[in-house]
């Protein structure tokens, strides 16, 4: 007999949890590594940072507690000492946790502490490194820390380090490095640059205030050192923010990529869980907040599906609304060990192109797929087929969502039908995520909302409340087709983009088409 061993789940065996400290990155999911997020994935609690990019939270574990530090602008943080009775609390329940950190763990994030109050207590914890800001934010704006003709060595001075302590440390660094790099709190930018220059920099010394680095929307501002405190303040820029001095600020000019990416500074709410369809918008520059209104789960019973399935023969037409619809019947249809060739005879419809490609991926034809992706084209088109739109004595067997839309069934009843319609799949509301969605709305870091369906627009208002309601009237708003903004327009908003076809690729390049126009 071979056994699976969970090596998360081994020091469970030794009576005590495991801490796992995750860089998370400058906030882009794509900067994480893959041995970060298998430690998200399979940890029972995880314990992040405020700044943590959605997508990579909704990796979490459905049933993992979720804990948020801060920092948050309400100024309500937890303390430090909150932060560590958490990790000991719960690695001592024999849990496991993942600490994700901003950037790196040990690098500016306070991990060596909270890692040597971990030790104290006898637990066992590891560190999985992560991209620093310190290296993500210049690189961001276009400025190598070193090249071969401007600088071949570089430093990161902590604001505590520059401001408190002797000027000679800083006149030694200022000709050892010829890169300085500084991460500033609020208050730290003008001290730091008077010691800078007190300790022998020239104020003439190219310099940058970076903010947000490696973000959609990074803010970088570029004057001499001498004269970058007063540009940063006339910008409106403020602390956290990365300071760089040194020649290799004037390559930003020509290396500067982030801020030439067609989609750049548009961060896009997509309402569904993310798919490869949305990537052509981060590869132009966008960045994407994830909040899923919908979670897909299996029918309470199967009841009703497996009656249907064991009489499928008599049936003449066997139709899927989505994806998820074929999906499971499949797997149910499996799972009762019957074949597709049992399918024979029974002609085949689906509604939208995806679904109809989910089904000829398992060598089946599909006889009929609206030009309309909704129920109302899906009925005109079995109208099409039959004298005088007709359906006296057809049985059709739609498996879908529970509490589906009615418009299809009624009106294949109203035309002689018989029509079935078994759950073979839930669509839930998940609870996760509303406040982080409602402070970034708040705070207007949403600059176009995607929704795919009328379901995820209601649910996304039941989540989110009416209160949401002003500020998403100041965002672009797209819908997936016309039922869905429908539902919208019905909420007093504006739907601004509309693609021809209800498809995510089709609305994804409508996005790339609306910005470019807004922008010229």
């Amino acid at each position: 007999m071979h056994f699976a061993i969970d090596s998360f789940r081994i020091w469970g065996v030794m009576g005590k949890g495991k801490v796992f400290f995750v860089g998370a990155g400058p906030g882009d999911i794509g900067l994480v590594t893959l041995k970060g997020l298998g430690c998200l994935e399979r940890a029972d609690v995880v314990v992040y940072d405020s700044h943590a990019d959605a997508r990579l939270l909704n990796r979490a574990q459905e049933d993992a507690e979720l804990i948020e530090v801060g920092p948050r602008d309400s100024g309500d943080d937890m303390t430090r000492e909150e932060i560590r009775s958490a990790l000991v609390g719960n690695a001592k329940d024999d849990k496991v946790v993942c600490r994700l950190k901003e950037g790196d763990p040990f690098a500016f994030g306070g991990g060596g502490e909270e890692a040597e109050a971990l030790l104290s207590e006898g637990i066992d914890f590891e560190v999985v490194p992560g991209v620093s800001p310190v290296f993500a934010a210049p690189a961001g704006a276009g400025i190598p820390l070193t090249h071969r003709d401007y600088s071949s060595s570089f430093a990161v001075v902590t604001g505590s380090e520059a401001t408190t302590k002797n000027e000679g440390s800083l006149s030694w660094l200022g000709k050892a490095c010829a890169t300085l790099v500084f991460p500033i709190d609020a208050g730290d930018m003008g001290r730091i640059i008077d010691r800078l220059i007190d300790a022998g920099k020239a104020s003439d010394t190219p310099a940058a205030v970076i903010v947000r680095g490696a973000q959609c929307d990074q803010e970088t501002v570029i004057a001499s050192l001498g004269t970058i405190a007063g540009r940063a303040e006339e910008k409106g820029i403020r602390p956290p923010a990365l300071l760089v001095v040194g020649n290799v600020v004037s390559l930003r000019e020509r290396l500067q990529w982030i801020e030439k990416k067609p989609l750049f500074g548009h961060r896009i709410l997509i309402t569904r869980e993310y798919s490869a369809e949305y990537g052509v918008l981060e590869d132009l520059g966008a960045e994407i907040f994830e909040f899923p209104t919908i979670r897909i789960e299996p029918p309470e019973s199967w009841e009703d599906l497996d009656r249907a399935i064991e009489g499928i023969a008599a049936y003449q037409w066997l139709v899927f609304t989505s994806v998820n619809g074929f999906r499971f019947f499949m797997q149910e249809y499996r799972r009762k060990g019957l074949d597709i060739r049992d399918l024979k005879g029974v002609r085949l419809g689906a509604i939208g192109s995806k679904t109809a490609q989910a089904i000829r991926s398992f060598g089946m034809n599909v006889d009929v797929v609206p030009e309309a992706f909704h129920g109302e084209g899906l009925a005109d088109a079995f109208a099409r087929l039959n004298p005088g739109g007709r359906l006296e004595g057809v049985r059709i067997l739609l498996p879908r969502a529970e509490h589906g839309r009615e418009v299809f069934p009624e009106i294949v009843r109203a035309r002689g039908g018989i029509i079935d319609t078994p759950a073979a799949y839930r669509a839930l509301k998940p609870e996760r995520g509303v406040s982080r969605l409602k402070r970034s709305l708040f705070e207007g870091r949403i600059s176009i909302a995607t929704f795919t369906s009328s379901a995820t627009f209601s649910n996304f208002i039941e989540m989110v409340g009416s209160d949401a309601l002003p500020f998403l009237r100041s965002l672009t708003i797209a819908a997936i087709g016309p039922i869905t903004r429908k539902a919208i327009e019905q909420a007093g908003l504006a739907v601004a983009i509309m693609p021809e076809e209800a498809t995510i690729e089709a609305m994804a390049a409508q996005i790339v088409d609306w910005v470019a126009v807004a922008r010229s």
